[in-house]
């Protein structure tokens, strides 16, 4: 039995059903009928303009975004899919505060909804710092089906990792 570590935590019955998919090499077939459509938010500016839509529907009172990009070392280095960040400068005196979002660049050839859950996922660490239930609650909110794409994006990871 081979450990699939982006559904570890999830229990063996499914964890034997995406085995069995693996095992016949139906996986990929399976969410490329789920997800067929690409994206076409291929450069740094139409991540940023398709993320700041995002936040103006759905965030509007939260702090303003300063940069949002693709980052090829994310997954190597960090071992995440996006990272948020505030980088707090002294200016004279006054205290101010850069927020940034990155997204790994595996995103950038993935399925439409996977972007848009990692965005949303991202977003949300704009008002709740940690995974709680406000946070996912704030997830839901921006994608009704978040818990679906997040399962769904650990079953396309896989599907990656074992090709």
């Amino acid at each position: 039995m081979s450990t699939l570590k982006y559904i570890a935590g999830y229990p063996e019955h499914v964890q034997a059903q995406v085995r069995a998919l693996l095992d016949a090499g139906k996986l990929g077939e399976v969410l490329a009928r789920r997800y067929g459509e690409s994206h076409v938010v291929r450069t740094d500016r139409q991540l940023y303009d398709y993320t700041q839509g995002m936040k103006e529907r759905y965030l509007r009172s939260a702090q303003p975004l300063h940069k949002v990009i693709y980052d090829s070392k994310l997954q190597v280095l960090k071992h995440a899919l996006g990272t948020h960040t505030t980088v707090s400068r002294v200016q004279g005196a006054k205290l101010k505060a850069s927020r940034e979002i990155r997204i790994a660049t595996v995103f950038r050839e993935a399925p439409a909804e996977f972007l848009k859950m990692i965005v949303v996922h991202e977003l949300a660490h704009l008002k709740e710092g940690d995974h709680n239930k406000a946070f996912y609650q704030l997830c839901t909110h921006m994608a009704a089906d978040y818990h679906q794409l997040e399962f769904d994006l650990r079953l396309y990871l896989t599907a990656l990792e074992q090709r």
